[in-house]
């Protein structure tokens, strides 16, 4: 058979350089040590039963292997053009690059976006536009509601969640020490405080997710007394609950036991040695008033810091359902974090990536018009995450309704990931997103520390000038007329058309109610997330 002919080949010349040996120079043994592995993998491969290609083409069939994984490294250096890589093209990581390192960040020739294709977006420039010099360099906004006594002042760009484990070590030291430098916020993300942490003394918004790690009892639920003792740290300015993330809504987590090393289990207050399971849910809430009283517990067990939550939409009720137990109980978060349905992960299953979770835009807009809708989102500022990776994606972000913006991938690049792909294999070259220490010893602290730092600085100064250029002297004064997207290559639109704005208290009358809200709303109830509605097929 054909597929045996390159073990016979194998084996013939091994057989050949065996017998022909005692009459060759040493030097020309050395092809044994070629033929001899080749022809045990080419034995293996017919052997084995899980790869049919492997088990057809001995030997051959590795090239396919080869050539699948030189696909993405292939694709992005030598075919892809310089705006339609994905997730984020050449032009985005570029920028993210050359401001982490403070070398040029300008473009020459003008935009190579199509300006006329379905998609492009702008900002509305001012012929009165104002001198950047004269506005606040480092704008801020303050979160913490009238309850709040320890109220944080925020940049418009913090780092967003990203916790030790999916990251390594040193990656957690440079965002933390660039977070200092910069004097922004840094985001533990859900794996607990871990002492790469603490290092530098970088402000940070210690995340709760569903497995309360750090703050997690022998039973798995939420210890008051553990995190009393995280949320009494100086570094520690806000809390986030994590409802969902972007990347993955409404999915749990398992972290085998093989990977609980006595560093993470003492970090996340678990045991050694065993599966470590984060249900898809909260143990300590099941209903909208019930999280609410939670806020309003980690509210007082932090001594009056800001307590807010994090989620991605996905039932539009649900978000309902909690603001009506705003106004039911009086309690209010101090802020939330909106993310998209396009948020990044280290792993997670690709359907959960490309098909649940509302889009970052639309899930924004809903979000501050229901706030609006119920007369409330003056003490609640939104925080939003959705591939924010320049000044513009910050106006856009505050434009739809954001008071400030999170970014994790941008970070990322500015810590010098290459956008491999391999965050999920633990081999990440760059030594970003892996616990293999020989990589991520190449990740040099005291360095991108300060790239980390220059990348936030420049961003920022790109977003002062563009407030600027818009004749805008404060960042609340930005709303959807500033921004246009076109919709058909003749045709574009403002975002306030997109997305329409709705009155503001429409939402606590039923007389009031907007027509295409009234739907969610009948679901929405402050006593659970969303009432169970009739099994009704819509015919049309």
């Amino acid at each position: 058979m054909k597929k045996y002919l390159p073990i016979v080949l194998l084996i013939a010349l091994s057989i050949g350089f065996l017998t022909c040996s005692k009459y060759l120079h040493p030097a020309f043994w050395w092809p044994l040590l070629l033929t001899i592995p080749l022809l045990l993998l080419g034995l293996y491969d017919i052997t084995q039963k899980k790869n049919a290609i492997h088990r057809n083409y001995p030997i051959f069939g590795h090239g396919r292997d080869i050539a699948h994984w030189m696909r993405p490294k292939i694709y992005q250096y030598f075919i892809e053009s310089d705006t339609d890589g994905k997730p984020f093209n050449k032009l985005f990581r570029d920028i993210a690059y050359n401001r982490a390192n403070d070398t040029q960040d300008t473009t020459p020739f003008g935009t190579q976006f199509d300006v006329y294709s379905t998609g492009y977006e702008w900002m509305n420039h001012s012929i009165t536009a104002l001198d950047p010099h004269t506005l606040n360099p480092d704008p801020r906004v303050i979160i913490g509601g009238p309850t709040c006594r320890q109220p944080y002042a925020a940049s418009m760009l913090n780092v967003s969640a990203m916790s030790y484990g999916s990251l390594s070590k040193n990656a957690v030291m440079a965002l933390n020490g660039g977070a200092a430098i910069g004097g922004f916020a840094h985001n533990t993300g859900e794996g607990g405080i871990s002492p790469y942490h603490l290092k530098f003394g970088g402000d940070l918004i210690y995340q709760l997710g569903t497995g309360y790690f750090g703050s997690r009892a022998k039973d798995g639920n939420f210890s008051a007394e553990l995190f009393t003792e995280k949320a009494a740290l100086e570094q520690v300015k806000m809390i986030e609950i994590k409802l969902s993330q972007g990347a993955k809504p409404g999915h749990g987590g398992i972290l085998p036991a093989g990977k609980v090393t006595k560093e993470i289990a003492e970090i996340r207050g678990v045991p050694l040695g065993q599966d470590v399971i984060s249900p898809p849910y909260h143990r300590a809430f099941s209903s909208p008033t019930g999280l609410l009283h939670f806020v309003q517990q980690l509210r007082e067990l932090s001594g009056g810091k800001p307590i807010g939550f994090k989620l991605c939409i996905g039932h539009k009720a649900e978000f309902l359902s909690i603001c009506k137990a705003i106004i039911k109980t009086g309690i209010q978060p101090d802020y939330i974090s909106i993310d998209g349905g396009e948020g990044g992960t280290g792993a997670a299953p690709l359907e959960f990536s490309n098909s649940v979770g509302m889009p970052f835009k639309e899930g924004l807009a809903f979000a501050y018009n229901a706030l609006e809708g119920f007369g409330i989102k003056e003490d609640i500022k939104l925080l939003a995450a959705g591939k924010v990776i320049t000044g513009f994606h910050i106006v856009r972000a505050l434009a739809i309704g954001a008071d400030a913006c999170y970014s994790a991938r941008a970070m990322m690049l500015a810590l010098g990931c290459i956008q491999a792909l391999e965050c999920n294999t633990n081999h990440c070259p760059t030594g970003v997103a892996t616990q293999d220490d020989s990589l991520a010893s190449g990740l040099v602290v005291q360095d991108k520390k300060l790239a980390i730092a220059n990348f936030h600085k420049e961003t920022i100064h790109s977003f002062v000038e563009l407030m600027a250029a818009s004749g805008i002297d404060h960042q609340d004064k930005f709303n959807r007329s500033h921004i246009y997207r076109r919709v058909e290559m003749d045709v574009s639109k403002r975002y306030d058309e997109i997305y329409p704005y709705i009155p503001k208290g429409s939402l606590l009358h039923k007389d009031s109610i907007p027509q295409d809200w009234r739907f969610d709303m009948s679901l929405a109830g402050h006593d659970q997330f969303i009432k169970n509605q009739p099994l009704v097929k819509l015919h049309i």
